[in-house]
């Protein structure tokens, strides 16, 4: 018998409203820990990172370009550093913030979707780098391409601000880019969309990818749109096929628990297609009962 007095066990993790703000307090504090250590690792690294932005610049100045940098106060140098070392912090501090956002979700998950969760993630930060990293090998193709419309005989003076602001915002909308198949597959998973429905809007979605490498690469860089337009189309597609086979499994696992109890999913007048092709099962009409005697 149950000692009286005990509070009964939380076996939902159900929590009240003031232990959600004390558990999102909680979270946030371990993020600001993350961020600072992060920061620390990004003054290291910002000189790095700094020499490795301005090789598209050095290889015009190898070139025999008069291409060079510029900075429009005095306090801008400072400025870019504490924005790339911030920058740094974000991505070196990432597992940290990731979990603590997690931590504070999986409470009200279930079993299946916290699996859900890992693995999403587990997929979409290495695409989301694989995008930086594409992002990057284009750079210098871009800042090429655009030196060719000066003359040559002219200077090419750049924004050191305006340069870097470009080249974080190009890596990181490219990064996003690429984590969109994930979002689709994420979506498929809970049930809001099928693959067969993803699959439709093929051509909309090739068009979108083209103009979103068209807008993030100069107009005459085709080699550069190309490079960036080509990953994502196929990683749409993956995200199709892995749509339509988790669709496959769920309706083999459907049909089998509705065979249990007789009802056979395929029949025509058993099932009907909604606007998504989603099968759902017609309730059947009570038979009469047989009074001829």
């Amino acid at each position: 018998m149950a000692k009286e007095g005990r509070e009964p066990r939380n076996r939902e993790g159900r929590m009240s409203l003031g232990e959600h703000l004390v558990e999102l307090r909680k979270r946030l504090i371990y993020v600001a820990i993350g961020l600072a250590i992060g920061l620390v690792g990004g003054f290291l690294a910002v000189d790095w990172v700094w020499d490795m932005l301005r090789e598209p610049i050095n290889a015009l100045q190898l070139q025999g370009r008069n291409a060079t940098l510029t900075y429009g106060a005095i306090t801008e140098a400072f400025d870019l550093r504490i924005q790339i070392a911030l920058f740094i912090a974000v991505v070196i501090s990432a597992p940290i913030w990731l979990y603590q956002v997690w931590a504070f979700l999986a409470p009200g998950l279930n079993r299946k979707e916290k699996l859900y969760g890992v693995g999403f993630l587990a997929a979409a930060v290495p695409l989301f780098l694989a995008g930086v990293y594409a992002a990057w090998s284009v750079l210098p193709n871009i800042v090429r391409l655009m030196s060719t419309f000066q003359p040559s005989e002219d200077a090419f003076f750049l924004s050191a601000r305006l340069y870097i602001d470009f080249s974080v915002k190009l890596m990181l909308a490219v990064g996003v880019g690429f984590v969109m198949p994930v979002v689709l597959v994420m979506l498929n998973f809970v049930g809001i969309i099928r693959g067969k429905t993803i699959l439709k809007g093929w051509r909309v979605a090739i068009l979108i990818i083209v103009l979103f490498a068209a807008l993030t690469t100069p107009a005459a860089d085709l080699w550069s749109m190309f490079l960036l337009a080509v990953p994502m189309v196929l990683l749409y597609f993956i995200a199709v096929g892995i749509a339509m086979l988790h669709d496959r499994r769920v309706d083999k696992r459907r049909a089998a628990e509705f065979a249990e109890y007789g009802v056979d999913l395929s029949a025509p007048d058993l099932r009907e297609l909604d606007d998504d092709d989603t099968p759902t099962a017609r309730p059947t009409q009570p038979r009469e009962a047989n009074t001829d005697t």
